[in-house]
């Protein structure tokens, strides 16, 4: 089992791996040159699936680079489209050919461009904006030609800056309306009435306000505050961007190529790889999210557990950050169009200091949150574990965030150990059945996957490993079973890795129902972080940084892979992502899915009517008023999320939003459902609250959002109508002593 452990883990960043495919030389003086001969080398010897370096490639690397400078098509024109297409087919034969002729002539028209929308900007905004007007601006930016003149672009630019200045006025017509009435901003008092309910009295802060005077300004003041504040939001973007370097540019070509292998592979440049270092030691501070560019968008793809975005509620995966204000600041800065690493920059900031940021949310929404920076707490990527009391019987949850484990020591903790533990002491408290949580759980270190899995089986075979042709089984060899009763797994479309190895074993050996998500997010590969210094005998030309690359797949138990499909739930439940894509088939040049030979194992025969169970569960939640009503919502953010032309006439804009405000109220039920359960702390941890305020307050409001979950409802619902087959249950217990 040692041998099998050794650098398997499911998260995205695994292990840096020490290669030797040959002995071939890079002594190109060309950095640029060496670093692309070095990077498509490697990919070709190291990669679990390498492509082709053929036409079809350089036609997706040829339309990736192009989009990835210029997603809203506002830099270059039609005519520049032209130029370049002639390398469409030829950029496979350069890479070969360690040529740069196509990156130069795209790289150097793209500052041209560049230099010729500053003089656009600041000429459009200095002239007011007439929000009187009757006009759209179609935002489908993959179905919109370029601008074939110089005049065509600069009207398009108009546009866009229009759009960017009438959110802004909006806002601030929006807020002088409700400072008239007395109104504090809806998001003002969100922060009040969480800060109160998160911090225990002795803690809670004194309020004061240093607000200036207010003073009523006229329509023509604020919009030319709002056109002030868009130009100085473009006035930093580039500002940010005249510090960008060839390599800076560079980097990303080469991210370009790389990413056609599957979308998990990277290439890290120096600066990159330090701060990939710094992720890895688990010093992470700031919002706690991982962030991603998607179409000139900032958006968030993983909210990371017991960080502040976490613990504030406030932000979810599929949110776009348009702009950021420091809490010392007056206006937002736009990082719409902004490299993702300047955003950062901007989103980040010490501990305890606060940043406002502007949120497209997943319905479409625009709002503004104030998220408090801090470090993300340990503490709360731990497993925790809740009684549930329904009528006289008893039940018990452990919620995971992720499948931890300390790199220096397994032993010293990790998920699987502390999960057994959540088990024992909820079994002493009389649990009749175990709902184990998963949802929004991104992964971690495999090896815990396989030791939980064992705690509910006697053993056999957990997840299939393939890489380069060879293929290996890792199996639980304990016979010792923690808990033999009733298993529901919760999962949802943001369970991942780690996750989905674990539902798929519980769902191949029918140890357990899953309950949630049509599927879970559909990640079955695993990445080494190879050093590309390393292939350099001599090395005059500094660091080359690092290449991410995907070297293995993981199969379930019964053949088929978790890439792209996931673990489909035996028990589907809608969620506001059902109608959205939010998984691994979001991304570009995913890997496929595919089948090998399945494992021997054996089906787990400790229930009577498993699928009768299924089928009942089916059938009441077709009667479901609340989860109706949570479809009827998926289907709502999917509309609005289609939609593509947004009108700039304002009372227009206006009406628009305060339609979409009212069509939402019918949807506040959901927050507000009880599911009528009762969850309590266990002993231990009381024990520990009456210490820990902080604790305490903590757990409260996990079971307050507990007790508002029909999922958990539901699950406990399944617990109960899981029937043990009491001959198999007798044989465990004799097992046992």
């Amino acid at each position: 089992m040692k041998k099998n452990f050794k650098v398997l883990f499911l998260a995205v960043f695994v292990s840096v791996a020490s290669c030797s495919f040959t002995t071939k030389e890079f002594d190109d003086p060309d950095k640029d040159k060496l670093l692309l001969d070095l990077i498509t080398y490697v990919l070709q010897k190291g990669h679990y699936d390498p492509k082709d370096i053929n036409d079809e490639f350089s036609a997706g690397v040829y339309e990736d680079f192009i989009k990835g400078l210029d997603p809203l098509k506002r830099y270059f024109l039609a005519s520049d489209i032209a130029e370049f297409s002639k390398y469409k087919t030829e950029i496979d034969d350069q890479i070969k050919n360690k040529d740069l002729s196509f990156f130069d002539l795209v790289y150097s028209r793209f500052n041209e461009r560049m230099e010729n929308v500053k003089k656009i900007y600041p000429e459009v905004l200095s002239e007011p904006f007439d929000f009187t007007q009757q006009e759209t601006i179609n935002v489908d930016y993959d179905n919109l030609a370029y601008a074939t003149s110089k005049k065509e672009l600069k009207e398009r630019w108009k546009q866009q800056l229009k759009f960017s200045t009438l959110a802004g006025y909006y806002d601030l017509v929006e807020n002088q309306n409700n400072r008239e009435k007395g109104i504090a901003s809806t998001e003002e008092m969100k922060d009040t009435e969480e800060d109160e309910m998160d911090l225990p009295e002795s803690l809670e802060k004194p309020k004061t306000t240093n607000e200036e005077p207010f003073t009523v300004k006229s329509k023509t003041e604020l919009e030319k505050n709002a056109r002030e504040t868009t130009k100085s939001s473009l006035d930093e973007y580039f500002d940010f961007t005249k510090d960008l370097e060839r390599k800076d540019y560079f980097a990303i070509y080469l991210n370009t190529i790389v990413e056609e292998f599957d979308p998990h592979t990277n290439y890290f440049a120096p600066q990159d790889k330090d701060r990939f270092d710094l992720r890895m030691s688990g010093k992470l501070e700031g919002i706690g999210a991982r962030l991603q560019k998607k179409n000139d968008y900032i958006t968030v793809i993983e909210i990371i557990s017991g960080g502040p975005a976490w613990r504030s509620e406030k932000i979810e995966v599929g949110d776009a950050i348009l702009k950021v204000k420091q809490d010392e600041e007056k206006d937002a800065v736009s990082i719409v169009g902004m490299r993702i690493d300047d955003a950062v920059k901007l989103i980040k900031g010490p501990k305890g200091t606060k940043v406002t940021l502007t949120i497209k949310n997943v319905d479409g929404t625009i709002s503004d949150k104030v998220i408090t920076r801090d470090v993300v707490e340990l503490e709360e990527t731990y497993a925790k574990s809740s009684l549930i009391d329904k009528g006289d019987r008893k039940f018990g949850l452990i919620n995971l965030p992720q499948f931890y484990f300390d790199m220096e020591n397994y032993k010293e903790r990790n998920a699987a150990t502390d999960v057994k533990k959540e088990i024992i002491r909820l079994k002493e408290e009389g649990m009749e059945g175990l709902v184990l949580d998963l949802r929004d759980n991104g992964g971690g270190s495999l090896r815990t996957a396989v030791d939980i899995a064992g705690l509910f089986i006697k053993k056999g075979p957990v997840v299939q490993v393939a890489s380069n042709g060879n293929k290996e089984v890792l199996e639980d060899n304990d016979s010792e079973i923690i808990w033999d009763g009733p298993l529901v797994i919760l999962v949802n479309e943001l369970s991942a890795s780690a996750s989905e190895i674990l539902a798929a074993a519980m769902q191949d050996y029918k140890r357990a129902i899953i309950l949630g998500s049509k599927q879970t997010y559909g990640k079955g590969t695993v990445q080494n972080v190879i050093d590309l210094n390393q292939w350099l005998r001599k090395n005059d030309l500094g660091d080359l940084g690092a290449l991410k690359i995907t070297s293995q797949k993981f199969y379930r138990v019964n053949g088929g892979s978790t890439q792209l499909e996931g673990v489909k739930s035996d028990v589907v439940m809608p969620d506001r992502y059902s109608y959205i894509d939010v998984g691994e088939r979001d991304y570009d040049n995913p890997l496929p899915y595919d089948k090998i030979d399945a494992a021997k194992y054996d089906i787990w025969d400790g229930y009577i009517g498993y699928d009768e169970t299924i089928e009942k569960s089916k059938a009441r939640l077709l009667q479901n008023e609340q989860l109706k009503l949570i479809d009827e919502d998926a289907r709502w953010i999917k509309a609005r999320r289609d939609e593509k032309e947004v009108n700039l006439n304002f009372d227009t804009y206006t009406a628009e939003i305060e339609e979409r405000k009212e069509e939402t109220k019918r949807f506040d039920a959901i927050d507000k459902y009880d599911n009528k359960l009762n969850f309590e702390s266990l002993p231990y941890e009381t024990a520990l609250m009456k210490k820990d305020t902080t604790l305490s307050e903590k757990r409260k409001r996990w079971h307050k959002n507990l007790s508002k979950d029909m999922y958990v409802e539901e699950a406990v619902n399944v617990l109960e109508d899981l029937k043990l087959n009491n001959i198999k249950a007798g044989k465990v217990a004799d097992i046992k002593k």
